[in-house]
């Protein structure tokens, strides 16, 4: 998605940002840029590189903080650390804006620290610039401030309040905008087990981790585990509280609380190397063990086998099923944007359902013609590539796809099907000409 709407024209992605996707807006205007710039490179070494890039700034910038908060060792070790963390190094190879909010919240997190230490205007005017870039770029960046809040000595609760209120004034108008486009998150459900086991999994990490830490506060100073308990602790629980209303709760909406945690097991690291022998060597065995069991994590993160689906894949098989058909029909409209990344697996092939293209229409996934329409043009097919769900998805609704489905059963036979990674693609054809 994110390649298709950098690729559209400042015109075209305005009108669709009207529509649709307006909480990715700023980003989906700085990828435009970097493909403007970089069009002549690899499409997909554009769309990952400020993912990559912003992982790095991310792991530096934690590695000056934990410096600040606990010293050298425990600064580097938490730099470390969220290298190492599952979630992080997913989203440092996804073309979406997760790892620059979390980037630009760290950064947030340092000037908070260093303002609370000047206590000049200019620091907080640049806490509050920064930590309302990274709400601009996903609006689920202002429960940052609200976890900086803990944070915050008594006496700069006052100029933190101003800030955070400058935060909320400023993303307020993209807020109202992306509440008129809720549907689009109308496929988030509630928190499942596995994601509430993984979160309080991690949560438990840290307060084990904070546990050895001191928690004494310093007069007009942010301490460690103030700073990084509710920075792990309270977007996601936040966000879960609001799930009971309205499901909201992704876990990527929050990358950013795994600064917290990385902050956390740092520091503590730290403090059992600096323990006596028999605890350094327990704490070094468990940090090699930690590592070893996360190293086959890594690797599977790296393969096609560690997305949700894989678009090369489908591309590729839709390549060789195409060859003597005369269209294309995607089960549900949708999964267009599969094709929308490579255009050219589908060239010579007429999409049957579609009445206007994505760019032209200011949608996501096109405008499909009427029902009855639809019927027409598979009617007059005689070999169809159609693309699906993996099986055991939920059945389709949309008045369209019951027509492609009913029509298919009733005027095609299924010739082969081909399974990747989070999709079917099916050859149809009429009987007899498989």
């Amino acid at each position: 998605m994110t390649c298709d709407m950098a690729r559209r024209s400042l015109p075209e992605l305005g009108r669709t940002l009207e529509h649709a996707d307006a909480v990715h807006g700023l980003y989906y205007l700085l990828m435009h840029g970097l493909f403007r710039v970089f069009g002549a490179a690899d499409p997909l070494l554009v769309l990952r590189l400020p993912s990559v890039l912003a992982t790095a700034v991310t792991a530096g910038t934690l590695a000056l903080l934990g410096t600040r908060l606990a010293g050298p060792r425990a600064g580097l070790l938490a730099g470390v650390v969220f290298a190492l963390l599952p979630p992080v190094q997913r989203y440092a190879q996804e073309g979406r804006s997760y790892a620059v909010v979390c980037a630009l919240v760290t950064w947030a997190t340092y000037l908070l620290v260093r303002a609370v230490r000047v206590r000049t205007g200019r620091a907080w005017a640049a806490y509050a610039a920064v930590s309302l870039a990274a709400c601009l770029l996903h609006e689920f960046a202002v429960l940052a401030p609200a976890a900086h809040a803990v944070a915050v000595p008594r006496g700069d609760r006052r100029a933190w309040a101003v800030a955070a209120g400058a935060v909320v004034a400023g993303v307020a108008p993209l807020a109202v905008c992306s509440m008129r486009q809720s549907e689009q998150v109308a496929w988030i459900g509630g928190p499942g087990a596995g994601a509430l086991l993984g979160y309080a999994g991690v949560a438990l990490l840290g307060a084990a981790c904070a546990t050895l830490l001191p928690r004494r506060r310093r007069p007009g100073r942010v301490d460690l585990v103030p700073l990084a308990l509710p920075l792990f602790v309270l977007p996601g629980l936040l966000l879960m509280l609001v799930s009971l209303v309205k499901p909201l709760y992704v876990d990527r909406y929050v990358l950013y609380g795994q600064t917290g945690t990385a902050l956390l097991a740092g520091a503590a690291l730290d403090r059992l190397l600096g323990a006596g022998c028999r605890v350094r060597a327990g704490a070094l065995l468990a940090a090699a063990t930690t590592v070893a069991a996360l190293l086959p994590v890594s690797l599977h993160l790296r393969t096609p086998a560690g997305r949700l689906d894989d678009v090369t894949a489908v591309a590729a098989a839709v390549r060789t099923a195409g060859r003597g058909a005369d269209g294309v029909l995607y089960l549900p409209g949708r999964r267009r944007v599969w094709s929308l990344v490579a255009p050219d697996s589908v060239a010579g092939l007429r999409d049957l359902a579609l009445a206007r293209g994505p760019a032209d229409s200011a949608t996501l996934y096109g405008v499909e013609a009427a029902p009855s329409v639809v019927r027409a043009r598979l009617l007059t097919a005689h070999r169809v590539v159609v693309l699906r769900d993996p099986a055991g998805e939920p059945p389709v609704t949309d008045p369209r796809d019951t027509v492609k489905q009913r029509i298919l059963t009733a005027s095609f036979e299924e010739c082969a099907t081909r399974t990747v990674r989070g999709a079917r693609v099916s050859v149809y054809a009429r009987p007899g000409r498989c």
